[in-house]
């Protein structure tokens, strides 16, 4: 039982490797295998079924036979263990080591040589050799092709395939067999280069295109970077100046005992609070989700993926008369959970349905394909990304989050949010209260102005501003 266990648990481990991997990752893989698998599917069928013929024909063709499959084998081995970084070589990761190529090729005029040895022997039907000609150089071929140019490949081979055959020739090859033998030999190394090098370039564009990728979104997230600098610049920069050149004046102005420098005072001190109230809404535009928008780009951003996605109940938002701050919590439900079917499972279809009760608005967000992982995997912490962080945004409104799979189907996931639309929010407010917002942002303002900077109460109402005196018009002497 226990090894029948350790079997099962390989296969699991496989499957779970398997999923876990990209779809270029695994169609990489499959090539590569694909490859390997050429190999010994050819020596399984031309190097190894001809060799029947040998037997009966005295001990020289059996010790020659063994030997034969013998180093064919150990070709076939090296060939598996080049065709990896024989790939990485052809498309610029790595530089393929040419000492590897040593052994393969002695063992290429090795195996060249006992074929010859064998049918001058008397050892090999006529029939067979054209057959087991063909398989000698494929095991050597498949790496050697993403190696080198593909001229330069059908040179060396042509270049090969007459060595071989003068050789033959030279020790009683003659008529029929040693034409088909040639014919053979170059379909054979033909057929390499048809399929080696085709895949290769398949796989060097599409990672190609997957680093293209990768580079897009870095730039686009130094742009937003760059755009959100800009936008503090914006906020920031004049009113910093502003706030220099007052206080520059007020300092003059308090040397001279003039009691107009308590003015530019309070004037600074607005400033500076109108200034921070700005950056918070820069900084809460940067965080809020809207759920439309989130809802085209979840749809855009699957599509592109190659997933199909239905999305029901899409003239909703404002159709449905979600008020903005449930629609906000949604808009992250929807933005979180399409980023984690993207990262987790191999979906190939998500259904998006958004409707509206007597009391509140269900959000359904299904996938298939999300087997053993978590779609919603990386729990979050506090306000962030997960799980936790979406229920903590949804029960800040008194709504909630399910999510798990459906029935008894391992492989189709659901996640269920669901938000009152009276349900009370922070600080007492209610969802559909869309003014609740400014009136805390106002009231946060009165109780910053009921205090100075350093902790100290300041007067109920600042006095108006009194006309600045014009900076030109100060003493030159500062």
């Amino acid at each position: 039982m226990k090894g029948l266990r350790g079997v099962i648990g390989r296969v699991r481990d496989w499957r779970r490797g398997w999923h876990e991997r990209s779809k270029l990752q695994r169609i990489d893989l499959y090539t590569r295998v694909t490859l390997c698998a050429m190999v010994w599917l050819f020596l399984l069928t031309w190097g190894f079924l001809p060799l029947s013929t040998i037997f009966g024909r005295g001990s020289y063709a059996l010790a020659i036979g063994a030997a034969l499959l013998t180093v064919n084998v150990a070709q076939s081995l090296l060939s598996t263990f080049n065709v990896r970084p024989a790939f990485d070589h052809y498309r610029g990761a790595a530089p393929f080591p040419r000492r590897r190529l040593r052994l393969p090729a002695v063992l290429l005029v090795v195996l060249s040589g006992l074929l010859i040895a064998l049918m001058a022997g008397n050892g090999l039907d006529d029939r067979a050799l054209p057959v087991m000609a063909m398989d000698v150089p494929i095991a050597f071929g498949i790496p050697y092709a993403l190696l080198v140019p593909a001229r330069r490949f059908l040179l060396h081979a042509a270049a090969y395939i007459a060595a071989f055959v003068a050789l033959l020739a030279a020790f009683g090859g003659t008529g029929t067999p040693l034409l088909a033998t040639a014919l053979t030999m170059a379909l054979g190394l033909l057929l390499v280069i048809i399929s080696v090098r085709p895949s290769g370039w398949s796989l060097s564009v599409m990672w190609q295109a997957e680093e293209a990728r990768d580079m897009q979104a870095r730039l686009a997230v130094a742009e937003e970077r760059l755009r959100f600098g800009r936008d503090m610049h914006d906020v920031l920069g004049r009113n910093l100046s502003v706030i220099a050149l007052k206080s520059e004046l007020a300092v003059e102005l308090a040397q001279r005992g003039n009691p107009a420098a308590v003015d530019q005072m309070v004037e600074v001190q607005r400033i500076a609070r109108a200034s921070q109230q700005e950056v918070r809404d820069v900084v809460r535009g940067y965080r809020e989700a809207d759920l439309p928008t989130e809802l085209m780009g979840a749809r855009g951003v699957l599509q592109a993926a190659g997933i199909s996605v239905t999305v029901e109940g899409a003239d909703g938002p404002a159709g449905i008369g979600a008020p903005a701050a449930v629609q906000a919590a949604l808009g992250w439900v929807v933005r979180e959970t399409a980023t984690n079917v993207l990262r987790h499972g191999d979906p190939r279809h998500c259904s998006i349905r958004l409707a509206r009760t007597r009391d509140a608005v269900v959000l359904e967000i299904e996938n298939d394909g999300a087997g053993a992982a978590d779609p919603l995997g990386g729990g979050g912490d506090g306000g962030g990304s997960g799980l936790a962080g979406l229920r903590e945004r949804l029960g800040a409104l008194g709504g909630s989050l399910t999510a798990g799979p459906v029935g008894d189907d391992p492989d189709l996931f659901r996640v269920t949010a669901t938000v009152p639309l009276t349900a009370s929010g922070p600080g007492g407010r209610t969802a559909s209260d869309p003014g609740g917002r400014t009136a805390s942002a106002g009231g946060e303002r009165a109780a910053l102005g009921e205090r100075t900077a350093s902790g100290e109460r300041a007067a109920p109402s600042a006095p108006p501003a009194s006309p600045s005196p014009d900076p030109s018009a100060l003493p030159e002497e500062r």
